[in-house]
């Protein structure tokens, strides 16, 4: 691991013996993940192990593990790189995913400290750098006795949520002296996450030169297959949306759900973001925007898919104005959401 992408150290545990007075407790915000660099040869780490997990596909037999290690890993990852090319932190030599969700744990820290400052927060990855079970270990070494688990991902999914239960229990699963564990639940129809949502939507629609003809409110997809074996996914994510038209005043032609991301031949949840955006655009749609609910920060899926690759869709197609509205990410919005959902969970903690 470079200096630059390793993880800051924790304070250590007592040394054995010393009282300590309840213990520590941490507070561990998970997003899904990013390559350490844009060359080829990082890409291929991050996406063997994200593609590797039977969460993600969950059909991981030969067949697969042919069609992954001797044809998406050979070619892929330099395509992918030189989208992440695009979007990349220069400044800091690291996506956006990870400079944003850096910063949410920060602003998080500052407001637990307000609470008890012996509260740790930490940050960590369920693929890639700094990994999930490497924070998880630094805080049991650092005396935390009671972890809360914050995956940030507002709309529940076993390729998203519960792999990240299932990395936590894993890095436990090494520890012998464990600590208690708990995992905020998906938050797809909180109040206060709806509320931010819809603040964030009005404020940045005043910002644009163009009144859009319509919202497309696009999640990432998952197989339909899924859904189908019971996946509540899909359904929390038509729940956010029909709270948000709600609250915006909105009904579909207003806003409408779309579902983008879509990865090999099987059949994903529709229906698809680009091809909506392509026939939108066809039927006469001049002025669109694009805002990306599911996403706690902004990312390769937002920065290249959305605000790239769709907006050259739209355009292509007769579209004129194209606008990708921001995630909520680490805005005075974004992170109310965040400590609400970290001080209701820390109840009877603290």
């Amino acid at each position: 691991m470079s200096a630059m992408n390793k993880p800051e150290a924790l304070a250590p545990r007592p040394l054995s013996g010393t009282a300590v007075s309840g213990g520590r407790i941490g507070v561990l915000l998970v997003n899904l993940g990013t390559p350490d660099a844009t060359d080829a040869a990082s890409v291929r780490r991050y996406l063997k192990e994200f593609l590797s997990d039977a969460r993600v596909i969950e059909d991981q037999g030969p067949i697969w593990k042919f069609v992954l290690n001797a044809i998406i890993l050979p070619r892929r990852p330099r395509a992918k790189g030189r989208d992440y090319e695009k979007i990349w932190n220069r400044e800091r030599n690291e996506s956006p995913l990870k400079t944003i969700t850096r910063a949410q744990a920060s602003k998080l820290r500052a407001a637990t400290d307000a609470i008890d400052p012996s509260i740790i927060v930490d940050w960590g990855m369920r693929y890639g750098n700094p990994s999930l079970g490497n924070r998880i270990e630094a805080m049991a070494k650092a005396g935390c006795e009671r972890i809360l688990v914050v995956p940030l991902y507002p709309q529940y999914a076993a390729a998203t949520s519960a792999t990240v239960c299932d990395a936590a229990f894993v890095a436990l699963a090494k520890l012998r002296d464990q600590p208690a564990l708990r995992v905020a639940p998906p938050y797809y129809d909180d109040k206060v996450y709806i509320e931010a949502l819809a603040g964030s939507i009005e404020a940045e629609l005043k910002r644009l030169p163009f009144a859009p003809d319509m919202i497309l409110a696009s999640f990432h997809g998952i197989p339909k297959s899924y859904a189908d074996e019971g996946d509540p996914y899909p359904d929390q994510c038509r729940e956010t949306v029909r709270l948000l038209r709600a609250r915006l005043g909105m009904d579909e032609s207003g806003l409408m759900l779309t579902f983008q991301s879509r990865f090999g031949r099987a059949e994903w949840l529709q229906p698809y973001t680009d091809k909506t955006v392509e026939a939108l655009a066809r039927r006469g749609v001049k002025n669109l925007a694009v805002v990306t609910p599911g996403f706690a920060a902004d990312c390769l899926e937002t920065l290249e898919e959305i605000a790239v690759e769709n907006a050259h869709i739209f355009k292509t197609n007769g579209g004129e104005n194209f606008a990708a509205i921001p995630c909520l990410n680490d805005s005075d919005g974004g992170m109310a959401v965040i400590s609400h959902l970290v001080r209701r969970e820390l109840q009877g903690w603290i």
